[in-house]
């Protein structure tokens, strides 16, 4: 019987140590425990997953609350960017850019007023023309001989309105008023939130440049102010531009009204004009509100009037539009084209708005950090 040796605190002989080592691991050692880890693994991916798109999915809520917000403040930018060439014009004439601003708002709201003035007593007189005349109908509706008699005596429209109104027709009659002042109040304070926003942004447009390339390496700062510069330069003179196809619509509705003998022909104009400025649906509303104007000269000078639009709408968007626009930004008639119906398509006015200078900026960042590497040599 072999004593255990003094180096051996267990008195094992060392070789049979080295046997145990060689043995099969017991089944409940943690080398063999790979479902436990897998377990733990998978449960942290699905918990991961779960959280993440839950997160993704009230992100997306947000936005699409905000959206109408988003897209106001979108237009206040749009607004800032496109005015800032004048606000830099006054600017250089050595007067202070808050004073620049001013004076940037001033003609804007002159603007408005002036063509409010032009528009309100028009209105007004038809209004006051259409409440005189309401007697009279309501007297022709009693009189069998009379065109509204006989269709009184046909349709019997007295007594249709008379039962809507006494079948609850009077809170639903209310409750479009609630809705139209609704509506009425909320295009005012979205003004209101427009204007604020744009003036707020043209007075301080230079810092919030500057606070923005901050996040750019500063090795490469320079070049990308630049390129921010450039951007918003064909943006203002993209704005110039569409001021310039605007005015040309007005000015072919003044002459036209005015040959036609269509009343209001500078109301109309400016009308037209202002409309214009919206792109794709602008110049087909101000081209239909011409239109039933123009019925109450007669019913051929309306259709005729309806044929002026549809064939200045084709030259506007074919011929005047893309022209005017390649000579202000550079950019191709297609891509004005194919850019202002993507953009409307998705974001609807705002979206035409800002198509083209998003398609400049593309443009310009393809041709500086794409173009230039495929197009170099190797």
């Amino acid at each position: 019987m072999s004593s255990p040796r003094p180096d051996d605190p267990d008195g094992r002989d060392p070789a049979e140590g080295s046997a145990d080592a060689s043995a099969p691991a017991s089944p409940h050692s943690p080398a063999l425990r790979p479902a436990a880890a897998h377990g733990t693994s998978w449960f942290k991916v699905g918990f991961g997953l779960g959280l993440g798109g839950t997160l993704a999915w009230l992100t997306t809520q947000t936005l699409v609350q905000l959206s109408n917000l988003l897209t106001l403040l979108l237009l206040a930018m749009f607004l800032a960017i496109a005015l800032d060439p004048v606000v830099t014009w006054l600017t250089g004439h050595r007067l202070p850019r808050g004073l620049a601003v001013a004076v940037v708002l001033v003609l804007v709201l002159a603007v408005l007023a002036g063509f409010l003035a032009l528009v309100i007593p028009p209105v007004s007189n038809e209004i006051n023309a259409l409440t005189k005349s309401i007697p009279g109908w309501l007297k022709q509706l009693h009189d069998h001989h009379s065109t509204l008699g006989r269709l009184e005596d046909r349709f019997h429209l007295l007594d249709k309105a008379n039962q809507r109104l006494s079948s609850g027709g009077t809170s639903g009659l209310v409750g479009g008023l609630l809705g139209a002042g609704k509506a009425v109040i909320s295009a005012v304070a979205s003004t209101v939130i427009v204007v604020v926003v744009a003036v707020y942004m043209m007075a301080f447009l230079p810092a919030l440049k500057q606070f923005c390339l901050r996040f750019v390496a500063f090795d490469r700062r320079e070049h990308v102010r630049a390129m921010t510069e450039e951007i918003l330069s064909r943006t203002g003179r993209y704005m110039l531009g569409n001021v310039a196809t605007s005015a040309i619509a007005g000015l072919a509705t003044f002459l036209w009204c005015e040959g036609t003998g269509v009343r209001y022909a500078a109301a109309l104009g400016v009308f037209v004009a202002l409309m214009d400025l919206v792109p794709i649906v602008g110049s087909t509303i101000g081209g239909i509100v011409v239109s039933l104007i123009a019925l109450s000269v007669s019913l051929p000078v309306a259709i005729a009037t309806a044929g002026f639009y549809t064939a200045f709408r084709l030259a506007e968007d074919y011929l005047i539009v893309p022209k005017v626009m390649k000579f202000a930004v550079n950019v191709h008639p297609l891509v004005t084209v194919v850019g202002v119906l993507i953009g409307g398509a998705l974001l609807g006015i705002i979206g035409a708005l800002v198509a083209i200078p998003a398609a400049v900026a593309i443009g310009l960042i393809l041709d500086e950090y794409v173009f230039t590497k495929t197009d170099a040599p190797r």
